[in-house]
C-alpha cells in the first residue's frame, strides 16, 4: 500500500488508502483575507496563532503555511515571502507540533520554508509545466520530501478528466527522472464547482479511482470548491468528503474550524425571538441560547465537515474499536460541574439515606 510521510519534529501523519484521513489545515492563508493580508504587513501574527492552535485543536493533522502577501510597500513577493515563510514558520513550529504544508507559488519562498521547516513537511505545489517542473522536482529531491502535483499544465486547467489524469501522470513519471518515488507524489486532481459543472463530482470520484488503481498515488484537494456559489456549502462539504474518501481519497485541505457565533448575530437572533413574543429564562446564557436555537456555538469548535470524516474514518474501520468517534462526540461539562457525574450530581449515583 502507498504510504506517504510527513514528520515534523515530533509527529509524523500518513497519508495512505489504508490510512485515517489525513485533513490538512487551509486557514494560514491571506489569500482573501485582507484583515491577516493587513496584519502581516505590520508585522502582526497574532492570527497566525490564533489560526494554528484552533486547527490543531479542531483536529488537523497537517498544517497548510502559505504567505503569499502582496505588500503596498514592496509587490515583489520573489523579495517579500522567502522571509516571511521563514518567521511564519517558526511562529508555528514554536506553537504546535504537528508537520506542515509549505504552500506558494515563489520557488525562493518554498526554499526558505523547507530550510526552516523541522522534519518532514510537505511541499505545495508542482504542476505540469516544464518551468515548474524544473524548478521544484530539484528542490523535492534535494530536501527529500512529499509534493503536492497539480493536475494542470501550460495549457490550463482542462474540463476533460482524462486530460487531468494524463498530466498528473506525466508529474509522477518527471519525478521518478529525478530518483523522487510515486509514494511522495500526492497528486491534486482539481476539483471544479458543482454549481459551474454538474459532472464535477464524478468526475473527481472516477479521477481519484484512476490515480489509486493505476499510478498508486495518494490524492488531496481543496476540499470547498466543490461547493464554491452555492448556499448550505457545508451540507454539500458533508456529502462529498465521505464520497470522495470511499473513491479513495486520502486527505483534503479544508478548514477544520467551525468559526464561533458573532455578538452581532446573537442579538439579531433575540430581537427576533422577542418579536415572536418567545419568553425566556433570564438566566439563559449566551452558549445555551445559541444552541438551543440552532446557531452554532460561541466557541471555536470542529466543523460540521470533521463530523463527517470522523463517521467516514469509523465506517470505513480506520478508527480503530470507535476509539476516535468517541472521542470526537465527548461532551465538554459546563463550568462548575467538572468532575461531576450524570445530573450534575458529585460521584454520580446519590446514596439512599
Amino acid at each position: 500500500m502507498t504510504r506517504t510521510i510527513v514528520e515534523s519534529k515530533t509527529k509524523t501523519a500518513v497519508l495512505g488508502f489504508d490510512e485515517p484521513f489525513c485533513v490538512i489545515g487551509e486557514r494560514i492563508n491571506p489569500t482573501g483575507r485582507k484583515k491577516l493580508a493587513a496584519e502581516l504587513e505590520a508585522g502582526d501574527f497574532s492570527t497566525v496563532e490564533t489560526d494554528a492552535l484552533a486547527q490543531v485543536a479542531a483536529g488537523a493533522n497537517i498544517l497548510d503555511i502559505n504567505a503569499g502577501v502582496v505588500y503596498n510597500s514592496n509587490p515583489n513577493p520573489n523579495e517579500t515571502e522567502p522571509p516571511l515563510m521563514t518567521k511564519i514558520i517558526e511562529l508555528v513550529q514554536g506553537l504546535v507540533d504537528v508537520p506542515l504544508c509549505i504552500d506558494s507559488s515563489v520557488p525562493g519562498a518554498l526554499e526558505a520554508g523547507l530550510a526552516a521547516a523541522e522534519g518532514r513537511p510537505l511541499l505545495n505545489s508542482v504542476t505540469g509545466e516544464e518551468e515548474r517542473l524544473e524548478l521544484v522536482l530539484p528542490l523535492v529531491k534535494k530536501y527529500n520530501v512529499p509534493v503536492v502535483a497539480i493536475s494542470n499544465d501550460d495549457t490550463g486547467i482542462s474540463e476533460d478528466p482524462d486530460v487531468r489524469f494524463a498530466v498528473a501522470k506525466k508529474i509522477v513519471e518527471r519525478a521518478a527522472d529525478f530518483g523522487i518515488p510515486a509514494h511522495d507524489i500526492v497528486v491534486d486532481p482539481l476539483v471544479m464547482p458543482i454549481g459551474a459543472m454538474a459532472t464535477a463530482g464524478k468526475q473527481v470520484f472516477t479521477l481519484v479511482r484512476r490515480l489509486r488503481d493505476e499510478l498508486g498515488v495518494n490524492t488531496t484537494c481543496g476540499a470547498s470548491n466543490i461547493s464554491f456559489g452555492l448556499p448550505n456549502r457545508h451540507g454539500i462539504n458533508n456529502a462529498f468528503l465521505p464520497m470522495a474518501m470511499g473513491a479513495g481519497m486520502t486527505s483534503a485541505i479544508m478548514n477544520p474550524v467551525s468559526m464561533p457565533v458573532t455578538q452581532a448575530k446573537i442579538a439579531e437572533k433575540k430581537a427576533e425571538v422577542a418579536a415572536a413574543g418567545i419568553i425566556l429564562p433570564d438566566e439563559i446564557d449566551d452558549e445555551t441560547f445559541v444552541t438551543l436555537f440552532g446557531l452554532g456555538s460561541t466557541k471555536v469548535r470542529p466543523g460540521k465537515e470533521m463530523e463527517a470524516i470522523r463517521a467516514a474514518n469509523l465506517l470505513t474501520d480506520n478508527d480503530a474499536h470507535g476509539g476516535k468517534w468517541i472521542e470526537f462526540n465527548k461532551v465538554a461539562p459546563k463550568a462548575g460541574h467538572e468532575g461531576r457525574g450524570r445530573a450534575g450530581r458529585t460521584g454520580g449515583r446519590r446514596r439512599r439515606a
